[in-house]
């Protein structure tokens, strides 16, 4: 049985027009970013400086209201997190995202955010999706007409309870990951100071003393278009994470596409870092497994004389916070609309140099750390694939 959205919540709207400023305090209010995760994150709160909820008490989010975005790039649209107050907390409903709050006589809420995960819901989303230049969106009255599957209740919390566990394990696995990520960047911090202020006083260099190639590369002719499915990796920038490559994203040209590329050829050891865009300063090493490989122009290689400095070593460095800062800076100098680091930019950095077998040190503890992590990972992907699946044999 399928009900219309609008038969089953007793509210949806748009939250409370409120202008947010940095450095505010107060009441937090939620905005876009608040839910970029599909969770409620209470450190992407705004605020307001409003300290007495009086005049928005219509606006104080409950216990099981679900927050959707309906205005956005159009890959956001449709995304929601359940809210789960926490002791006697008040949040106040912001502009931009909708409110859904269900008629839990009929309808668990917790079932309905893990319908609005799944590609049956999003398909109907993009739909009643209007485009425009800058943005999408869609409107509350088309939302209404929106869908939903409606089993018995017990059904719904049964339904809900399983899901609950598998989330549970992905949410912990993730913190595992990113507790052993704090403690590589700890453990450089410890033994190297600050790469920018030097504090242990090591030796100083530009980093073109140190790399045998710097360089990016370029987009083949015919962009997306002449990707294919298998061939050549073509790294682009959505692939590189501060320490993780990300795979989803990568693309492949052919071997002729690339020889057209041959001059940013990718050797094993290689670093990559992001040298513009939303990304720029995203740094890690190539793995293996994707050689042969090019880089794209947003992406740029530095390629270590190894008996100088660990290329390890040289991407811990550059996604250092104190470092990363001090790269950000550098790509919003130029004064152009986009960050972006240039190719000189990169051979005139100072760099920080302690002895090799010091940097060795350090490479050889974040690789045993990257063990764990693999496990992790692996346990990782197995919990998402059965996610999807039960997903899958509940909504189909």
């Amino acid at each position: 049985m399928k009900v219309r959205l609008g038969d089953v919540f007793t509210l949806i709207r748009n939250g409370a027009s409120i202008k947010q400023t940095d450095g505010a305090t107060g009441i937090p209010i939620t905005r876009i970013e608040t839910i970029s995760n599909r969770e409620i994150d209470r450190n992407r709160f705004g605020y307001a400086d409003i300290m007495d909820t009086t005049k928005y008490e219509d606006y104080i989010l409950q216990d099981g209201d679900i927050l959707m975005s309906h205005i956005n790039s159009e890959t956001h649209l449709g995304k929601a997190a359940l809210y789960k107050k926490q002791n006697n907390e008040q949040i106040i409903h912001g502009m931009n995202l909708l409110i859904l709050r269900t008629n839990k006589s009929f309808l668990f809420p917790q079932f309905a955010t893990y319908y609005f995960e799944t590609p049956v819901f999003l398909m109907q989303i993009k739909r009643i999706t209007k485009k425009s230049v800058n943005q999408a969106s869609f409107t509350v009255s088309a939302l209404k007409e929106v869908e939903i599957p409606l089993p018995p209740l017990d059904e719904q919390r049964r339904i809900a309870a399983v899901l609950d566990k598998v989330s549970d394990l992905i949410i912990k696995r993730r913190a595992q990951l990113d507790k052993l990520d704090e403690l590589v960047k700890a453990r450089f911090v410890e033994m190297f100071g600050s790469p920018v202020s030097n504090t242990l006083g090591w030796n100083q260099t530009k980093l073109s003393k140190v790399t045998s190639k710097i360089g990016s590369g370029a987009t083949p002719r015919g962009g997306k278009e002449s990707y294919h499915s298998e061939g050549v990796s073509l790294i682009r920038s959505m692939n590189i994470h501060d320490g993780l490559f990300l795979y989803k994203d990568l693309a492949h040209i052919t071997d002729e596409q690339a020889r057209q590329l041959d001059n940013v050829a990718v050797e094993d050891q290689d670093v990559f870092i992001n040298i513009t865009g939303a990304s720029v300063a995203r740094s890690c090493i190539v793995p293996h497994e994707v050689l042969p490989a090019r880089v794209n122009q947003h992406v740029a290689i530095i390629r270590c004389i190894q008996s100088q400095m660990n290329p390890i070593f040289a991407s811990n460095m550059f996604i250092n916070d104190e470092f990363k800062k001090q790269l950000l800076e550098i790509g919003e100098s130029g004064g152009a609309t986009r960050q972006a680091i240039t190719k000189q930019q990169l051979q005139d950095l100072n760099i920080i140099l302690p002895p090799l077998e010091h940097q060795i040190k350090f490479a050889t503890f974040v690789n045993a750390i990257n063990q764990s992590k693999l496990t992790i990972q692996q346990s990782l992907d197995k919990l998402e694939i059965l996610k999807k699946a039960l997903m899958q044999q509940y909504f189909g």
